[in-house]
């Protein structure tokens, strides 16, 4: 029995995919073999690996246009996450009745295999490479998707996995109805990606917590207790799965908990506890411990032995730009987390470093308001180098939390800038809490750019 319970979507006909990108181009092979006439439209230019896959797989295409009547003749519909409900192609579609789903959505219907999944605004990407890392030492035959790794649909049209850690964002559980996910895991909810949400934080929320519509008695729903947002939405979205909630503010008789020895304790139903001391783990910073905690859960209820957790939690590597060591020179420690694209991974990132911190932050402003980082700033930040455009904000934001502010004309210029203010034992810290598309490709290249940068001092 598959994840979608019943088949409510057209098993055959026209599968119309919006998007020619790893969601859509994995979805498109997917419907190839379950027999439907297949069309990709994608807005802009495809790159050429897909083009060749969907070449190779012999399915129609077309790149840089939506042409109207070869996509409203569609049965189903499959969209990618990056388009959004305001798009007048979408507005059209939906007037016209059609399914539109996402490639989540699409794919759970062709598979048995449990599904784990993981959102919130900030740690998913940890928590889930985690998770998967855990599962693979056990020996567990788990395949990684969803935001992150090759295609969930891909991986069900053509490997065939017990178990799938998938991250999940808003922009895919908005198309998400009729999924269910046996294990569903709410880090923690903080302002993000507003504009989607017509700027209103309970339309966000609501998206996050399609996590756990359709769970079933027998499921998992792990989420922070200390996370405000959650708390206050749990009344409103009630789900009939186990709660395991996590905390570092307190006890828990079942769930994830630091107790006075500063040990992580995990206590699920007719298991034995797990115990370990958070100086073992391999990542640290409190934000971290709640990772390991959410992670840690989801393993428990995999029914891992303890001491594959803990052989996993003190071998783990973090992912690239995401709180990663560069370099020490001459005493100072780069950091490169590139991905911290709004403010809460910010506030994350201070408080997982000691004081005397050099932080090179800016780029695309989306509206942030930095008031939740002036504590931080006043007692951890000796500097702030702004890069990026919009750098009057951060210059308003903080000019009476530090010291010293200052602009610069390039990364490498940050980085040099930088290296002369920071003394032995600080930290210079790239956290942008903006978007990067003004002097960058993406967060990636930013964060390639960084570590250039510091590999040349």
């Amino acid at each position: 029995m598959s994840n979608i319970a019943h088949t409510y979507y057209p098993q055959s006909g026209r599968l119309v995919i919006l998007g020619a990108g790893e969601s859509g181009v994995g979805a498109a092979i997917l419907g190839k073999d379950k027999g439907f006439d297949v069309f990709v439209s994608d807005m802009g230019t495809i790159a050429d690996a897909y083009k060749s896959s969907l070449e190779k797989e012999g399915i129609a295409f077309e790149e840089g246009q939506h042409t109207n009547e070869l996509i409203v003749n569609a049965d189903l519909i499959v969209k990618s996450p990056g388009i959004p409900e305001k798009a007048p192609l979408i507005k059209e579609l939906r007037g016209l009745g059609l399914p539109i789903i996402s490639e989540i959505e699409f794919a759970a219907q062709y598979t048995d295999a449990k599904l784990l999944c993981i959102t919130g605004s900030n740690g998913k990407t940890t928590t889930t490479m985690l998770t998967y890392h855990m599962l693979k030492h056990a020996g567990l035959n788990v395949g990684l998707a969803g935001n992150i790794g090759n295609s969930f649909a891909l991986q069900v049209a053509r490997e065939q996995h017990d178990a799938y850690v998938l991250e999940i964002s808003s922009f895919m559980l908005d198309d998400m109805y009729h999924f269910r996910a046996d294990v569903a895991v709410i880090l923690n909810i903080t302002p993000d990606h507003l504009d989607r949400y017509d700027y209103k934080m309970e339309n966000y929320v609501a998206s996050k917590f399609r996590m756990v519509q359709n769970q079933k008695p027998s499921d998992f729903f792990i989420y922070c207790k200390d996370d405000p947002e959650t708390m206050a939405a749990l009344e409103k979205h009630p789900t009939a799965a186990m709660h395991l909630p996590f905390t570092q503010e307190g006890k828990v008789d079942t769930g994830a908990y630091l107790d006075d020895e500063k040990n992580l304790k995990i206590l699920t139903p007719n298991r034995e506890a797990f115990i370990m001391n958070i100086e073992e783990l391999s990542l640290q910073g409190k934000h971290n411990v709640y990772n390991n905690m959410a992670s840690g859960l989801i393993a428990k209820v995999q029914e891992l032995r303890n001491q594959t957790m803990k052989e996993s939690m003190g071998s783990f590597v973090n992912v690239e730009h995401r709180l990663e060591h560069v370099a020490c020179i001459g005493g100072v420690n780069y950091i490169n987390d590139s991905k911290a694209t709004n403010v809460n991974s910010v506030w994350y990132a201070l408080e997982s470093f000691s004081t005397d911190i050099v932080l090179i932050m800016g780029g695309v402003d989306k509206g942030n308001d930095y008031e939740m980082l002036k504590d931080l700033v006043k007692s951890k930040v000796k500097a702030i180098i702004c890069i990026g455009k919009d750098t009057g904000r951060i210059h308003e934001a903080f000019e009476d939390d530090t010291e010293v502010i200052v602009n610069s004309a390039s990364m490498g210029d940050a980085v040099q800038i930088a290296s002369h203010l920071a003394k032995k034992g600080d930290t210079v810290l790239l956290s942008p809490a903006c978007a990067s598309f003004d002097w960058f490709k993406n967060y990636e290249d930013r964060g390639d750019k960084f570590k250039e940068a510091v590999m040349t001092l």
